[in-house]
């Protein structure tokens, strides 16, 4: 019964989506959250380990227990569960002292960015991320506003929720961690992520996944939102290159083509 309830489920995944098809993606089970940048895609699994993706397999990228990882132009970076910050270098984790955060997004171009648990919002100098290789005390600049989860592009900006599940986006300079003025857009979302060619996806509290539409040089906050059906209640999404990829409640995760 349990392998006839797998198919049905497993069909029920295919014939989902937007303009898309959905399927079953490479498994770790049970998946907490995933991030794909640059035709990388890492995640971390209920037991706070961290996985990178080659082909169709998940590998452990080491021991140390992270609650976040994030993977773009400056690289592999994650939060673990006391809030410290790390860089992938070299096949290992190393400490990036400066700054606590607890949830860090590596996909903007070149530069870093994460919030604290009290909401503020920091940012590592494309500058300073992208030649940090060894244990230093590292200079995050502090930006204006609280935000809960933060995610960052190459091509139009940033994009962040609130802890009153407000959305918001704002322009930055990569070298400089310098943004215009934080605009806030229509909708409600707990998690908001955006690919590298700016396309920006969120999940609500109820775990719907919605995309934003017209967002281009002249409009980048967009201009409506559009609800990309799932076969179930969905924790977190990222998106690269045409690829959506999903992690369900009961931590699995999805492929989407888009």
């Amino acid at each position: 019964m349990k392998a006839i309830a797998a198919l049905l489920l497993m069909l029920n995944y295919l014939s989902v989506g937007h303009g898309g098809i959905c399927m079953e993606g490479p498994q770790q089970f049970p998946a907490v959250q995933i991030d794909a940048g640059q035709g990388k895609v890492v995640m971390t699994d209920s037991n706070n380990y961290a996985y990178f993706l080659i082909g169709s397999q998940w590998y452990k990228m080491g021991l140390l227990t992270l609650k976040h990882v994030s993977v773009g132009p400056a690289g592999i970076w994650g939060v673990d569960l006391n809030n410290r910050v790390y860089e992938y270098v070299a096949g290992s984790f190393v400490f990036a002292n400066g700054e606590s955060l607890r949830q860090v997004d590596a996909g903007g171009d070149g530069q870093v960015v994460g919030v604290t648990d009290t909401s503020t919002i920091h940012c590592l100098q494309s500058t300073i991320a992208s030649v940090y290789r060894e244990q230093s005390t590292l200079s995050w600049i502090t930006l204006p506003g609280l935000l809960m989860y933060v995610s960052c592009s190459t091509k139009y900006g940033c994009w962040g929720v609130n802890s009153a599940e407000n959305i918001y986006f704002t322009k930055v300079t990569p070298s400089t961690c310098g943004i215009s003025d934080w605009i806030h857009v229509d909708g409600l979302a707990v998690k908001v992520e955006t690919g590298t060619d700016g396309s920006v996806f969120v999940v609500n509290r109820v775990g719907e996944v919605y995309q934003r539409q017209g967002i281009d040089s002249r409009t980048p906050q967009g201009t409506s939102w559009t609800q990309i059906p799932m076969p179930s209640r969905v924790s977190h999404v990222s998106y690269d290159r045409g690829n959506l990829w999903v992690v369900t409640d009961n931590g699995t995760i999805l492929k989407c083509l888009y």
